[in-house]
């Protein structure tokens, strides 16, 4: 037997016997990207209409900055924040550095601007001519929105899963804002790192495994979304009040 094919059966029994440390560590994965992903919805799907919708100075600033945003490299992103709430810090007295509310920052720091932007592309897609018509019929600015949100929903979803997916499988910046610090803030991605540096590949590949099934599953939330839109010929699930 090879020494790939023992590590998989290790990993295995690691999973199917419920190891508390691999269960540990899904939660606090999972918590980190409901709760970044949930910020990133309350935050960044308005700010995408905006974007999408609005005619304003500083727009255009606006779009480019989400957009850059989306290719922030996470290091980076952990590097300035760790600094920014280092001790003596500016930001120092928060006293989020190493702990799992420092992880929720910097994963939400990611998670917006992939959701705004996303989602003011695909509002800036809509037919122009529906958005006028609504305007024409006396539709007030929320209920605009709300057509627009409805109209541009698969990409709006898509956003979301996509900061999703990428708070579920990000390293950088939760190894250096949270210290990746077992049974604390170690998420998956971190786990999987540490152990594979550690020389325990078992567990490793364990990890990697639950990793690639969630981030199956979030893959595959998104494309069942998206064929029950293409049956229902794209009407959505309900309508927008005028």
């Amino acid at each position: 037997m090879s020494f790939f094919e023992i590590g998989l059966r290790e990993a295995w029994h690691l999973i199917v016997s419920g190891d508390p440390a691999l269960r540990s560590i899904v939660g606090v994965t999972l918590q980190v990207a409901g709760v970044s992903t949930g910020i990133a919805i309350v935050a960044g799907v308005p700010a995408g209409l905006a974007l999408g919708l609005g005619r304003f100075r500083g727009r255009r600033i606006g779009l480019a900055a989400a957009n850059a945003g989306m290719g922030l490299p996470p290091v980076v992103v952990g590097l300035v924040l760790s600094l920014l709430l280092f001790p003596a810090a500016p930001l120092g007295h928060l006293r989020l550095l190493f702990t799992l509310e420092g992880v929720f920052v910097a994963q939400t720091i990611l998670a917006v601007p992939i959701v705004v932007a996303l989602t003011a592309s695909s509002v800036q897609s809509i037919d122009a001519g529906l958005l006028d018509q609504a305007r024409a019929f006396g539709a007030s600015r929320v209920a605009v929105a709300m057509l627009a949100l409805r109209e541009a929903r698969i990409g709006v979803l898509a956003g979301i899963i996509a900061a999703a997916g990428s708070a579920l499988s990000e390293v950088g910046a939760v190894v250096l804002v949270g210290g990746n610090i077992e049974g604390l803030d170690q998420t998956l991605a971190s786990a999987a790192l540490q152990k594979v540096e550690a020389g325990r590949f078992s567990e490793g590949l364990a990890i990697g495994i639950v990793l690639l099934a969630l981030i199956a599953v979030v893959a595959g939330l998104l494309t069942v979304l998206q064929y029950a839109d293409r049956r229902a010929g794209g009407r959505g699930i309900g309508r927008v009040r005028l």
